[in-house]
């Protein structure tokens, strides 16, 4: 059977005295080159092609009289330009930049060239501040402004602030979207599912993401990467004002308000004020006594999920923060560094008020109670208030007829 690759164009002699090779029949013949086995049609050679036009033109050419021939060579004279014009605009379309090392084509030489720094590992654009690399300088310029309080991109809705639009299109979902993806457990909505099942995650106590260094878990993966940064020493957000540096943006947001005095979160139960948003939202726990965090052990019930987190050690037994003085154990770290104070002597708390020195921040935040005559905790029955949460505690008894353990 005779190939379309090598099929003879037969045409009458009167046509072949006006053109050689006629603009369709030239289209023809590379189209059908396209159908050769080769499976690769940017690998087609030209070469091949030129060769095989040659072969039927000179086959053809035989067949003329030496009348003929003679005009048959001037019209191939005339048509030799459009046929170079022809086969040059087919170059481009067929030519394509294949990588070597996976055999992906691209579409120009710039392209592979930055193709191959995947397989090379060559990220040529590096942040001045933190030494992290990119492919693209595009990349760089966008994590720069991480490096930056700059957040230019403003919610209409709530005020809230981000570095690029495309964060804030997402932020705005949240004013529009709708919330049907509920918590089983604590009733809490979510516009997305994957939202949900990360929050699930604080119920069922998951922590999937396991660091490589020290095999502490985490929630989410976001976490793992801010955890990474105790290892490598990595804190690459550095306050412009006392060059003091943290691992994550807003540990830095946070410190700035240090320097400006700001607390822009108020109570509006009690006036008091927060740096931090998240701060504010447990305090109000103070006032509406929610304790959501439950212990599946023996039923008690937290403010903080931390709280919760190191109380369930007692359970299990952990007590890993060791004193190398007395070689008392602790469940907690912080605990220890409290514990460690009583053999240094340190006070490091001032009261504002009396210059009186407190070991831990929490006793002296007590003891300006009794200076300010703030009473922040009240009791939902009869509207007393107390100094302390304890105090409100032992005094809850009396409304319930339970007799105190002192």
């Amino acid at each position: 059977m005779t190939s379309p690759l090598t099929r003879s164009f037969r045409v009458e002699s009167s046509e072949l005295s006006s053109a050689a090779i006629s603009e369709r029949q030239r289209q023809s013949l590379l189209k059908d080159s396209e159908k050769m086995s080769d499976p690769e049609p940017c690998r087609i050679k030209q070469e091949e092609t030129e060769e095989l036009i040659d072969v039927i033109v000179k086959e053809e050419s035989e067949e003329l009289s030496e009348d003929e021939e003679k005009h048959h060579v001037k019209s191939e004279d005339e048509t030799l330009v459009n046929t170079e014009h022809d086969v040059s605009v087919e170059r481009t379309a067929l030519e394509c930049f294949t990588c070597t090392q996976c055999g992906k084509s691209l579409s120009s030489r710039c392209h592979l060239k930055r193709h191959m720094m995947i397989h090379s590992g060559e990220r040529p654009h590096k942040c001045d501040q933190c030494s992290k690399s990119y492919l693209r300088a595009s990349e760089l310029k966008r994590h720069l402004s991480v490096h930056t309080t700059e957040r230019p991109y403003s919610c209409s809705e709530c005020g809230k602030s981000f570095r690029h639009p495309t964060h804030l299109k997402d932020h705005q979902k949240l004013h529009t979207a709708v919330r049907k993806f509920v918590c089983f457990k604590c009733k809490k909505t979510f516009t997305t599912a994957e939202y949900l099942k990360r929050h699930e995650r604080i119920h069922l106590g998951e922590k999937p993401y396991e660091c490589s260094v020290c095999d502490k878990r985490f929630r989410l993966a976001s976490l793992l990467k801010f955890h990474q940064m105790t290892h490598t020493g990595e804190r690459p957000f550095t306050c412009t004002q006392c060059g003091k540096s943290f691992t994550q943006l807003s540990h830095l947001r946070e410190h700035m308000l240090v320097h400006t005095g700001e607390r822009p979160h108020k109570c509006d139960q009690c006036d008091k004020t927060f740096f931090r948003s998240s701060e504010l939202n447990k305090h109000r726990r103070v006032h509406t006594n929610e304790r959501p965090y439950l212990c599946s052990e023996c039923g008690k019930s937290f403010t903080l999920l931390s709280h919760l987190n190191g109380h369930q050690k007692i359970h299990a037994g952990v007590r890993e923060h060791v004193c190398f003085v007395c070689g008392k154990t602790f469940i907690r770290v912080s605990d220890l560094r409290r514990h460690q104070k009583i053999h240094t002597g340190e006070k490091p708390y001032v009261c504002s008020h009396c210059d009186k020195a407190f070991r831990d921040s929490g006793y002296l935040k007590t003891h300006e109670r009794t200076h300010t005559g703030e009473k922040p905790y009240t009791c939902a029955q009869c509207g007393r208030s107390f100094a302390q949460f304890a105090h409100l505690n032992r005094h809850l008894l009396v409304h319930t007829g339970e007799k105190s353990h002192e």
